[in-house]
C-alpha cells in the first residue's frame, strides 16, 4: 500500500514535535530565547484564552531565566463582543506579569460590520465562498455540469469564459483546482462540509453570509498594531485544525513555528506542536489558572464570543448566560441567523446521513448477516 499523503505540516516537523511535555517545553524555551535575541522588537497577540495563557508564561519564562531579553509588546483586540471574564482576566494576566497588555479596538464595530456584510456561517472558507456565491449569482448548477463533463478540464475552461472574474467560486462550487482536476477532498470548497451544496439549493439563506468581521474587527487591527515590529508572536497550535493546520504559501522557512513571511518580518509560533496533552500537562505543573470562561464558566474554547464558526457556538453560550446574559443576548442579536441556519443544515444533514444508511443494499446486506447468524444458531 502507498503511504497516505502528508502535508508540509507533518514532512516538515522538527524533532522536538514528537518530544514528551517536559522536554517539548524545554525546547520551546530555548526557541523563544533565540528569536527574541535574534528579532528583539516584537509584539504578542494575547487573547485571554488557554493558548494565550501557556504563550505569555514561556515567553515571561525565559526572560526571567534571561534577564538581557528585550520586552515584548502585548495587545488584546477587544472587538467589541467580550465576555467580561475575558477582560477582566487580561487585566489579572498583566498585574500577575508585571507587564502592559494593550487592548486596542476597531475603528468599525462588529455589530456595524456584520448589518453591512453579513455573518459568518460553518467556516471562514464557507463564509467566503458564500459571500461569493450570493453577490455573483453563479448557479450551484454549474456542479452538476463539471461532474457529468467527461473532460472536466475543458468544461472548467468554459466556465471560467462563461462567468469571468469567477474563477475561486467555480473552485469553490466545483470542487476543483484551477487547472479544473476535481479536488473533492480539500478544505476550500464547498464539499468540506457534508451535503452542503444540496442544502442551500433546498435551503436557500435568506440573510447574508460573510466573514468579514474577522477581516474588519481583528485582522486589519492587527496587522496595524504590528507594522514596524521585527516579529509577531501568537499562540497557534497546529491541533486546533482548519486554515491552522494548512501552511501558508507565503512562508518560507520550513518549520511552521518559525517562518518569514514575504515582506521580511518574522511569525513565531511557539506552540504551534504544543498538543491538547502537553497544554493539559504544562497547566497542571506550573499552576496556570485560566479564565473564569474555563474554570467556572466551563467553555473548552473562548476565541471571538459566540462567532458562528464554532459548532459550539450555541451550547457555549448557554454556559455563558448563566454568568453574562447581557453578552449572551448582543451575540443572538447579532449572530442569531446563522446560529438557526446552522441548526436547519444540521439537522438536514442527520437526516441524509440516516437515510444514506437505509439505502436498499445497505439493507439487503443486513439481512443477508442476520440470515447468516440465525443458520449458524
Amino acid at each position: 500500500m502507498s503511504e497516505p499523503y502528508r502535508s508540509r505540516v507533518y514532512t516538515d516537523r522538527p524533532d522536538y514535535a514528537d518530544f514528551d511535555s517536559p522536554e517539548k517545553f524545554q525546547a520551546i524555551l530555548g526557541i523563544i530565547m533565540t528569536r527574541l535575541r535574534q528579532h528583539p522588537k516584537a509584539i504578542c497577540s494575547y487573547s485571554g484564552g488557554a493558548d494565550s495563557d501557556i504563550l505569555i508564561d514561556l515567553i515571561e519564562q525565559a526572560r526571567d531565566i534571561v534577564p538581557s531579553l528585550p520586552k515584548v509588546k502585548y495587545v488584546f483586540f477587544n472587538t467589541g463582543l467580550e465576555m467580561k471574564a475575558t477582560k477582566d482576566h487580561v487585566k489579572a494576566t498583566a498585574e500577575k506579569y508585571g507587564v502592559e497588555i494593550e487592548e486596542v479596538r476597531p475603528k468599525v464595530n462588529i455589530v456595524q460590520v456584520t448589518r453591512k456584510y453579513g455573518v459568518p456561517f460553518v467556516s471562514k472558507i464557507m463564509s467566503g465562498g458564500l459571500d461569493e456565491w450570493q453577490k455573483k449569482g453563479v448557479p450551484l448548477s454549474i456542479a452538476d455540469e463539471y461532474e457529468q463533463a467527461e473532460d472536466k478540464i475543458a468544461k472548467r475552461a468554459e466556465l471560467k469564459e462563461r462567468y469571468p472574474r469567477c474563477e475561486s467560486l467555480i473552485n469553490f462550487l466545483c470542487c476543483c483546482n484551477a487547472k479544473g482536476e476535481p479536488r473533492p477532498n480539500i478544505q476550500l470548497v464547498i464539499n468540506s462540509s457534508k451535503y452542503m451544496r444540496d442544502f442551500i439549493a433546498e435551503y436557500p439563506p435568506d440573510f447574508k453570509i460573510s466573514a468579514k468581521c474577522c477581516d474588519y474587527c481583528k485582522k486589519q487591527v492587527a496587522h496595524s498594531v504590528q507594522k514596524g515590529y521585527e516579529m509577531v508572536i501568537t499562540g497557534e497550535r497546529r491541533d486546533e485544525g482548519g486554515m491552522r493546520s494548512v501552511p501558508r504559501s507565503g512562508d518560507l522557512n520550513k518549520t511552521m513555528c518559525f517562518t518569514e513571511t514575504a515582506d521580511g518580518s518574522y511569525r513565531l509560533r511557539p506552540l504551534y506542536y504544543v498538543s491538547d496533552a502537553d497544554k493539559a500537562w504544562y497547566k497542571d505543573y506550573f499552576g496556570i489558572r485560566y479564565s473564569d470562561a474555563y474554570e467556572v464558566y466551563g467553555l473548552k474554547r473562548t476565541g471571538c464570543c459566540g462567532c458562528p464558526i464554532s459548532y459550539r457556538a450555541v451550547d457555549d453560550l448557554e454556559l455563558i448566560g448563566k454568568y453574562e446574559p447581557n453578552v449572551v443576548k448582543a451575540a443572538w442579536n447579532i449572530f442569531g441567523d446563522s446560529y438557526r441556519y446552522r441548526q436547519q443544515y444540521n439537522a438536514y444533514k442527520a437526516q441524509r446521513m440516516e437515510e444514506e444508511d437505509q439505502v436498499p443494499g445497505q439493507m439487503r446486506l443486513e439481512a443477508y448477516l442476520n440470515a447468516m447468524k440465525e443458520m449458524t444458531g
